[in-house]
């Protein structure tokens, strides 16, 4: 089912390093293995050693690591859902810019069923996409939500039939990086800027990236390409 250990938090961090700095990677997608499931969250059966006393600031801290590393990711992230998405899973796909899911998906942080009290760092990227009213009544209720519910409250970006899942994730992959990669960092980091820091976006920042897209060969290639009636070949310089 997926469940997250210890050493997937750890290694997380890094995979999306690399994705980052390689210039032949333009969006990354996640996925669990199979169909059963995205995640089913935690491995429980680390609580009783890595999640309890003094060793629990530890295991929050790499799962702090990897949600940070996915939601502050410069380049666009897709989850792809089948099956269960709970707990670290559910929050894992909601640091993604989006969610694509297969009809039956199901969500869910059932923290306070556990007696967890939720890390208020993780809440971000809930209330990034949830109201604050959804956000409380994902964590305070630990319910299950269904695919329509999910989709209904932004959870899931689209539902989809589970065999066309991976083709329409693919087709919404490719048709990001087939624009100029600049340009798709500078409109990501916007948003998330604007949403996440509204009261005091850091647009100095925000505009050298909107001088780096001018300045870049790729708004060269992207007005001639125009002009020539034919589609623009964009290598992110």
């Amino acid at each position: 089912m997926n469940a997250l250990n210890a050493a997937m938090w750890t290694a997380l961090p890094k995979i999306v390093a690399d994705a980052e700095e390689s210039p032949s990677v333009r969006v990354l997608v996640l996925r669990g293995a199979g169909e059963k499931a995205f995640s089913a969250g935690a491995d429980i059966s680390e609580f009783r050693t890595a999640r309890t006393g003094k060793a629990a600031k530890e295991y929050d801290a790499l799962s702090h690591g990897a949600f940070t590393a996915v939601m502050a990711c410069r380049k666009p992230t897709i989850a792809m859902v089948h099956g269960y998405c709970m707990g670290g899973g559910m929050e894992l796909a909601m640091c993604c810019d989006f969610r694509y899911a297969a009809e039956g998906a199901i969500f869910g942080i059932p923290a306070v069923k556990l007696g967890i009290g939720y890390d208020p760092r993780w809440v971000r990227p809930l209330l990034s996409t949830l109201s604050a009213s959804q956000t409380k009544e994902v964590l305070l209720t630990g319910r299950r939500f269904d695919d329509a519910e999910a989709l209904q409250m932004g959870i899931a970006t689209r539902l989809l039939p589970g065999d066309t899942l991976e083709r329409e994730t693919r087709a919404l992959a490719q048709m990001i990086a087939d624009n100029a990669p600049l340009a798709v960092e500078a409109a990501k980091r916007s948003v998330d800027e604007l949403s996440q820091a509204p009261e005091n976006p850091d647009l100095a920042s925000l505009d050298l990236l909107i001088e780096a897209c001018l300045e870049s060969e790729d708004y060269a290639e992207g007005q001639a390409a125009f002009l020539e009636k034919r589609q623009p070949v964009f290598k992110g310089k």
